[in-house]
């Protein structure tokens, strides 16, 4: 019977011998590069609306929120690399009970830790914005914004997990329709409340975050339906919320793989503070042209890190299989795949560069500041994006420890150290010559644990 309903569940089958693996690897990579994509077009276009509709210190207040919010939601995204590797081997060895006690358990902490952060974030916004040095004129803005985003936490963190789940049982496709759904809801949303559309409050700035759990909270309760009139496996039942009661071992499961990513996450995102501390020096067009560069940047960041997480999702079904012997082309197809996708959009934000950062930015002297950074910057995330596959695919067997310290220390020992020290020769140029410094130091720290240690090992299901 569970090899029956496996059968019928949605989704890519890695072991599907008919069609080469780097076919597979673009039925599931496909929608979940589109899934980030629309994401990071709901924000951009945000910013869009805020550019053009309400000015440059609109952009500017949301921008200098970016580090902090990274920063509260970097918990969440550690607990969702350790439930992805969990249920990726419990679905590679077809155990439909133990994927469901993993969703179920880590549905309840992330339902926990979304109230801690409605609750210290709230409170603590505005402290935050003071040490990040935020400029004064746009501290008052960026505060009503981030509380909103704050307190929407405990809603966005259930759905974002839930859109884990599915795409450890390998089926990116059922999570994109509805964040497809929840985009275009937002589309709609934001510059409807910027200006007062149909009889809706203008709300300036927060017009953004209200958008955001309006349509993201309509597309949660969608996708909930959606597979409970389709009897999927991961549908929210009562067995589910019986499994929300977390499962010690489980849990500690999850955050022994988790917790070290989730270091990695609010460090790199700690280092953001770091880096717009310093943007901040150069004064609020600035902050604007950073936000700009890092909305263009995360179109060739995302596809990168969509990547690393397939690569880490097959890697796992492939350990929980006990077919140790495909990783290496995983690896390979990744790491091919990277090259060939990023290189791509990297090319084309390259030849229409000034185009594309004309979509935020209006104002000459902020347009040429952020050309500059994008110039600088944006060839490195090739290099980015391969360090992304082979740390994958190593924390897809629970390695965790040695690929965070390599990624904690090229950002710690070598990005912020650069962007500081070549800040007083360069300007705010160097600030951003530290990225790509980073990015050569970590890639060839995870190819030499991954080459020399992690290939030799022998590795086993965790669950």
């Amino acid at each position: 019977m569970a090899q029956a309903n496996a059968a019928r569940r949605p989704g890519v089958n890695i072991f599907d011998t008919s069609r080469p693996l780097w076919v597979l690897f673009l039925i599931f990579l496909v929608p979940l590069i589109l899934s980030n994509l629309l994401q990071t077009a709901s924000q951009t276009l945000g910013s869009v609306f805020l550019g053009r509709m309400i000015g440059t210190n609109a952009l500017a207040a949301v921008s200098a929120v970016f580090p902090v919010v990274f920063l509260l939601f970097s918990f969440l995204i550690g607990i969702a690399s350790g439930s992805t590797v969990l249920i990726g081997q419990a679905f590679g060895a077809r155990d439909e009970h133990r994927v469901k006690k993993v969703a179920g358990t880590v549905l309840g902490a992330t339902f926990a830790f979304g109230i801690f952060v409605a609750i210290v974030g709230f409170f603590i916004s505005p402290v935050m914005l003071g040490w990040l040095g935020t400029p004064h004129n746009i501290i008052r803005q960026s505060d009503a914004y981030a509380r909103i985003v704050f307190l929407i936490s405990p809603i966005i963190f259930p759905y974002l997990a839930y859109t884990t789940f599915l795409r450890g049982t390998g089926d990116s496709t059922t999570p994109f329709y509805f964040l497809a759904l929840s985009t275009v809801l937002s589309i709609v949303l934001t510059p409807a409340f910027i200006a007062g559309w149909i009889g809706l409050p203008r709300l300036g700035v927060v017009s953004v975050a209200v958008s955001s759990i309006l349509s993201q909270g309509i597309a949660f309760a969608a996708l909930l339906v959606r597979l409970r009139l389709t009897n999927h496996p991961l549908k929210f039942d009562r067995e589910t919320a019986r499994d929300m009661i977390v499962d010690p071992k489980i849990l500690w499961t999850v955050l022994r793989i988790g917790i070290p990513t989730g270091i990695q996450v609010i460090m790199v995102s700690l280092a953001e503070i770091a880096v717009i501390s310093f943007v901040n020096r150069f004064g609020s067009s600035a902050t604007a042209a950073y936000g700009a560069v890092n909305q263009v940047v995360s179109y060739v960041q995302f596809p990168a890190i969509s990547i690393g997480i397939t690569a880490s999702i097959f890697g796992a079904q492939c350990i929980g299989a006990r077919r140790e012997d495909m990783l290496k082309h995983v690896v390979r197809n990744a790491v091919s795949l990277n090259y060939a996708i990023g290189g791509f959009l990297i090319a084309l934000c390259y030849i229409f560069a000034w185009q594309i950062i004309g979509w935020f930015i209006v104002d000459p002297h902020t347009l040429d500041i952020a050309h500059a950074l994008l110039m600088i910057t944006l060839w490195s995330y090739l290099l980015f994006g391969n360090s992304s596959v082979m740390s994958g695919v190593m924390r897809s067997s629970g390695a965790v420890l040695w690929p965070t310290i390599n990624g904690i220390f090229a950002i710690w020992a070598v990005e912020v150290p650069c962007a500081f020290l070549l800040m007083k020769h360069y300007g705010l140029d160097g600030v951003w010559m530290g990225y790509p410094i980073s990015f050569v130091v970590v890639v060839l720290l995870q190819y030499a644990y991954y080459t020399f240690f992690w290939k030799k090992r022998t590795h086993e299901r965790l669950v």
